[in-house]
């Protein structure tokens, strides 16, 4: 009970003194305060969305006049594709939108440096299709760049507009389209890193060359060989200057006829019956086939200067000079009409009696490389724009031989200059195999040693080919 009494005594006291506290604040002049209202949290504003500055990211450009293509990858432009030329590694730079509809890629060639841009517009683009070459693979095999091109009744009908401009090349407008099938699966990677060999283009394996069936080197005791598939044959005669026949059947070499002085034969092998035939003696050298096998053209010293004669192949008494000019060497056939010589200015295109065609060999070999007799000069067997050049160093690089020779590829339109050795090796005598897709040269892999080296177009899949030096190709 008493419990009871205190508890309700204790209540009493506490309203009395609320209703004193609400007096005293009115009293005051202060209003009544009312209770806050309860505060309601805004929502969070979220975060702008990122905007892309190109999309899509996976793309296929290409054209038909001529014939080429670009991959453009997560990051930019990768690749560079023209029909008859290697491809073209790119290294991606910025990617920018000029609009809603269109953006500016920009990239560097990696072999020059040269400056490459890209204008995409998405736009319906009507064009006929061009032949596609993924990355996995090589370039479509060269061949007559009017017959590679998908015949225009093939129309292919794309979602962007393309126009592709390399500072060295020139210009190349097409179209494009989404092509994520032709990239390698896409990892994530974090944003920082900064892998140097990770922001390269893929690297690419040439897969669809032919191995040559017919050819001929020379051995490090100066003997020929002459190789067909599988049988080897070994001329008894030390000789140099091998050229073997587009047959891969017969040969032309020169033999030394004197040791102090200049006398030497040029002579024709035949390798389904092991003989051999002298066709010329004299002063003369560098003897060719012509690209019918009917012909044959050398050098031939008149009057102290070297000079270009030719004669058929069975009549090699009946020779006559296509050119009365003198030159340094004879580098080849280009046509059967025309042949391929320099002097120590130019490199000319002879026929009919006179050039028909000259370029300075400075513009050719640039300020890296030096004029010499032992240079060679091969015009790639499909595209006549593109040369191999082997040729000596100005100044020897970091690491090479003081002599040291290295070995380039020119494009006479565009005057591209790309290097294809390593500059430390010691590189000479390039030549191309018969599809125009891999290289054959010596190598120096010692004061007293030298081997044949292959090395594809584009640099790659260099590797030790034979035991052997001044290879040549058949077929």
């Amino acid at each position: 009970m008493f419990l009871r009494l205190l508890c309700l005594t204790c209540s009493l006291l506490f309203c009395a003194n609320l209703h004193s506290n609400r007096s005293f604040a009115q009293q005051a002049g202060g209003p009544p305060q009312q209770p806050a209202p309860a505060q309601v949290p805004k929502p969070a504003q979220a975060p702008a969305s990122p905007q892309s500055t190109h999309y899509p990211i996976l793309l296929l450009g290409h054209g038909s006049d001529p014939v080429w293509s670009v991959l453009i990858g997560q990051k930019g432009p990768e690749r560079f594709d023209r029909a008859n030329y290697p491809p073209i590694a790119l290294e991606p730079s910025s990617v920018n939108a000029e609009g809603a509809e269109s953006w500016v890629y920009r990239a560097k060639d990696i072999a020059t440096g040269a400056d490459v841009t890209l204008h995409l517009t998405r736009e319906v683009c009507i064009d006929a299709a061009a032949p596609e070459i993924p990355p996995k693979t090589a370039p479509t095999p060269p061949g007559n760049p009017t017959t590679s091109a998908t015949p225009p009744s093939t129309i292919a009908k794309n979602a962007f507009r393309i126009v592709l401009e390399h500072a060295q090349i020139g210009t190349f407008r097409g179209c494009a389209r989404v092509a994520a099938e032709l990239f390698p699966k896409i990892v994530n990677q974090g944003a920082d890193d900064d892998d140097t060999d990770k922001k390269k283009p893929p690297v690419t394996a040439i897969t669809n060359f032919k191995a040559p069936t017919a050819v001929a080197y020379l051995t490090s005791t100066g003997k020929i060989i002459v190789s067909r598939g599988a049988a080897k044959k070994v001329i008894p005669v030390a000789g140099t200057e091998p050229s073997l026949s587009h047959d891969g059947k017969k040969l032309l070499y020169t033999r030394n006829d004197s040791k102090m002085g200049s006398e030497r034969t040029i002579v024709l092998y035949d390798s389904d019956t092991a003989r051999s035939k002298d066709l010329v003696h004299g002063t003369v050298r560098e003897a060719f086939w012509s690209p019918d096998d009917s012909r044959f053209a050398y050098l031939q010293s008149q009057d102290q200067k070297w000079r270009v004669v030719s004669s058929p192949i069975s009549t090699p008494e009946t020779a006559t000079p296509p050119y009365n000019g003198s030159v340094d060497s004879l580098q080849g056939w280009t046509d059967v009409h025309t042949v391929l010589a320099n002097d120590p200015q130019s490199l000319s295109w002879i026929a009919d009696d006179r050039p028909q065609q000259s370029v300075p060999l400075k513009e050719i070999y640039g300020d890296t490389f030096r004029v010499s007799d032992s240079d060679t000069i091969r015009i790639n067997p499909v595209n006549p724009d593109l040369l191999l050049v082997s040729a000596k160093y100005f100044t020897a690089p970091a690491g090479a031989p003081a002599d040291a020779s290295g070995i380039f590829l020119y494009e006479i339109r565009a005057k591209r200059r790309v290097m294809l050795t390593p500059p430390e090796q010691w590189s000479s005598h390039g030549e191309w195999s018969r599809d125009g897709i891999q290289i054959f040269y010596t190598r120096r892999m010692s004061a007293t040693s030298s081997v044949t080296y292959r090395i594809f177009w584009d640099g790659s899949g260099a590797r030790r080919y034979v035991d052997g030096t001044d290879f040549v190709v058949g077929q």
